[in-house]
């Protein structure tokens, strides 16, 4: 076992852990952070992304040993102290982003570490990025739509499907 140590939505988190560890299994199970889901186990669906020193990592691909060290940050530290939603969480939310609601966290967090990089998409851009994202219900219009509300741009003359 080895000890880690590592920053978790701002604040102090250490575990033992085995090297064959993987970040997700560490933030689920030894912190209890579950919104950080396991979707696949393959790293294709993208609900485990969270971001570990600002870049979005899906966090089932990744050993928890080589995130010590490292500022993590997961859906559950997205919202206010108070629970006020985020604007992307909102946006989701005002503008029916999810459905089920697992894909969710992978989405807002990718959509976060997007937004951080180009403030301003296009459709087109939304699309490409969410490309290591699976959603099974919305078929994504909607997750777009939310993305480009965030954003600040104007969706209004994005039709609702």
């Amino acid at each position: 076992m080895t000890q880690i140590n590592m920053t978790v939505n701002g604040k102090a988190a250490k575990g033992d852990v085995e090297g064959r560890t993987l970040l997700v299994q560490f933030l689920r199970e030894n912190l209890g952070m579950t919104g950080t889901h396991v979707g696949c186990d393959t790293s294709q669906c993208g609900a485990c992304v969270v971001h570990v020193d600002g870049v979005a990592v899906k966090s089932c691909t990744m050993l928890a040993v080589e995130a010590q060290g490292a500022d993590v940050a997961t859906i559950e530290g997205q919202a206010a102290p108070d629970g006020t939603l985020n604007t992307i969480q909102q946006a989701f939310q005002d503008h029916h982003g999810l459905q089920c609601g697992f894909c969710t966290p992978g989405m807002v967090m990718s959509a976060a570490a997007l937004l951080k990089d180009n403030p301003k998409p296009t459709v087109d851009d939304v699309r490409h990025y969410l490309d290591g994202n699976i959603c099974r219900c919305t078929g994504y219009h909607n997750i777009v739509k939310a993305i480009m509300a965030a954003s600040g741009q104007d969706v209004s003359s994005i039709a609702a499907e």
